[in-house]
């Protein structure tokens, strides 16, 4: 009572009301927290709810520009231009054929259509409209007229990079990424910003900001992430093309999931610079940003377009290589390497019948076909992927939910990365015996203690990459086809199986271009055959696996296509190849 005393005769009049608030912190600490707590609770809630009476604003904006277009000019109709490849549009636009307004406003109001059903998009981007008249008056770029989205950690001018977390709020970016200005050069026009998972590093795609997205094709399973709202708002009809990011999967896993392609190049073939990442500096995996389209055509024209003197203007750290028109119009024979499973986590059954049709289709083609293992994947996931990523005991990026709310799909991650290491590493010695991959796992989370340890990590990396490159040498490959994750996962699953990854991650490792392609659809003699599954360990994560992919009758299922370092234009190639094949193959199908 001394200490209130003091305290009280420290206090103007005016103030003596708040005694009982200080009286209440000396007396009892514990109380503190608990309003500390709660103050912090209402100061996330209120944010929360700025968040939303914002993006309802900007989707009221978005409503109103396109309904005032479509009543002056009703004879735009939809059906002429949103059935439109991505190629043919461009086309038309430059020819004009088709206006530029009628594309966007047709694109805007279904971007609305499709993200009232999935909640994809994040953010309407009204100066779409001021750019709109600038690209008339300019020479027309690759991409005139053709109206692009953005994942939401990707800057664009006066947006936040929020990552899903309310601390970035209030941080507007103070200007466009060398991405969106690169694609704005070349006459296209952001439009949307779209979802991503909370803090990006998971594979679904859900945030306590703007909430949970679903899969275009079935509303009980996730669209994939961290690039969800990107593939989802693509996979349903509501954007032509899309930028994503993918630092473990969060390209190729979205658009495995909704049905579209999509394409992770060499790390720094293209520019990163306004690409907020959750973990900055880290490189053990290197994070990229990417295209997302309906087809591989899509992906080639946007590349063509961002590979041009004014990205190289803009970021020199990016090399000066333009797209090479020769090495992707090559019609020559490949050799590709193959293989349906990696030893870690067993495909599910649509997963390795894709790669099975697919090598087919290749070799029917006049390609040789090759079986390829890759070497140790093992220490590739524990000792490379996770202590690479999580080389700091993942305390970097626990800080970034300080003062958060921790969304439903990260709870099971943020579960074991705030666990003390103490316990992780008494709870891997208890695992061992029965569950040696769960064991390893938490073992790899303890990260790198020091910075001799770090150094060394480095050079095994390294050291993996030319065994690996070896190994691909040996068999003189030009490519490798293999299993993309996938069909999509049931709601509630992708944030407990992060780890399942292991198909994409293994190139964001290695430093490899790797791309996605839709080939099939899942079959009910699939689903009968999943039954069986039991997975290569028979451990928690094999079961969570097998539930994860139950019920997907119809969705899409791809295949990844992998190429050496800074030979994107080999990749997509590959891609278009294994597209054309696989459609040709399901256009029989319906004759």
């Amino acid at each position: 009572m001394m200490a209130l005393e003091k305290v009280k005769g420290l206090l103007p009049e005016a103030q003596e009301v708040n005694v009982c608030i200080v009286s209440a912190v000396l007396c009892s600490s514990a109380t503190a927290v608990l309003v500390l707590g709660w103050m912090n609770q209402r100061r996330v809630q209120k944010k929360l709810e700025e968040a939303k009476r914002r993006q309802e604003a900007g989707f009221q904006q978005m409503e109103k520009a396109a309904k005032q277009f479509k009543q002056q000019n009703p004879g735009v109709k939809a059906t002429q231009i949103l059935p439109l490849p991505l190629v043919e549009l461009s086309a038309k636009l430059k020819d004009g054929s088709l206006s530029p307004e009628s594309v966007l406003y047709v694109y805007m109001e279904k971007a609305l259509e499709v993200t009232q059903k999935i909640n994809c998009v994040t953010d309407f981007l009204p100066e779409c409209e001021d750019q709109l008249r600038e690209v008339k008056k300019r020479e027309k770029g690759l991409l005139y007229g053709v109206p692009v989205s953005i994942k939401e950690n990707v800057a664009c001018k006066g947006y936040p990079n929020t990552l899903g977390l309310v601390k970035f709020l209030d941080c507007p970016e103070r200007d466009d990424s060398v991405i969106v200005k690169v694609l704005k050069k070349q006459g296209a026009i952001p439009f949307v910003k779209t979802n991503t998972s909370q803090a990006i590093l998971n594979i679904d795609c859900g945030n306590t900001l703007f909430g949970q997205t679903l899969n275009p094709f079935n509303h009980k399973k996730t669209s994939g992430g961290s690039s969800g709202g990107e593939a989802a708002l693509i996979g349903g009809g509501g954007s032509i093309l899309g930028i994503g990011t993918d630092v473990a999967a969060s390209i190729r896993v979205p658009c495995g999931f909704c049905g579209i392609c999509g394409f992770k190049p060499t790390g720094y073939r293209l520019s990163v610079k306004g690409a907020t990442t959750p973990v900055a500096g880290m490189n053990s995996v290197i994070s990229v940003t990417g295209p997302m389209a309906r087809d591989v055509d899509s992906l080639v024209l946007c590349m063509r377009a961002l590979l041009c003197e004014e990205l190289f203007r803009l970021d020199p750290a990016v090399p000066p290589l333009p797209f090479n028109e020769e090495i992707y119009s090559s019609s020559r024979p490949l050799r590709i390497g193959y293989y349906d499973g990696d030893g870690y986590f067993q495909p599910s059954p649509s997963m390795r019948r894709a790669v099975k049709e697919a090598r087919k289709l290749l070799q029917e083609a006049g390609h040789t076909l090759i079986p390829f293992t890759p070497p140790r994947i093992d220490f590739l996931v524990d000792e490379l992927f996770t202590k690479g990523l999580y080389a700091d005991g993942s305390s970097t990026l626990v800080e970034k939910f300080d003062g958060e709310f921790v969304d439903s799909t990260w709870t099971n991650q943020m579960r074991c990365y705030r666990m003390p290491n103490l316990l992780k590493r008494i709870l891997a010695l208890i695992l061992m015996p029965v569950f040696p991959r769960i064991s390893r796992h938490l073992n790899a989370l303890v990260g790198i203690r020091s910075v001799k340890s770090f150094w060394k990590n480095n050079a095994d990396r390294m050291a993996y990459r030319d065994e690996f490159i070896a190994e691909w040498r040996k068999l003189n490959l030009d490519v490798v086809l293999c299993p993309a994750l996938g069909p999509a996962f049931n709601l509630g699953y992708a944030g407990k199986l992060f780890v399942a990854t292991t198909y994409t991650h293994l190139y964001n490792v290695l430093n490899f271009p790797a791309g996605v392609v839709p080939v099939s659809t899942v079959t009910q003699a699939d689903e009968e055959e999943l039954r069986l599954y039991k997975g290569h360990y028979g451990d928690p994560w094999d079961k969570r696996m097998k539930e994860a992919v139950e019920d997907a009758v119809g969705l899409p299922v791809a295949v990844q296509c992998v190429a050496l370092p800074w030979q994107e234009e080999l990749c997509l190639r590959f891609m278009k190849e294994v597209e054309t094949l696989s459609q040709e193959k399901r256009g029989k199908r319906k004759v």
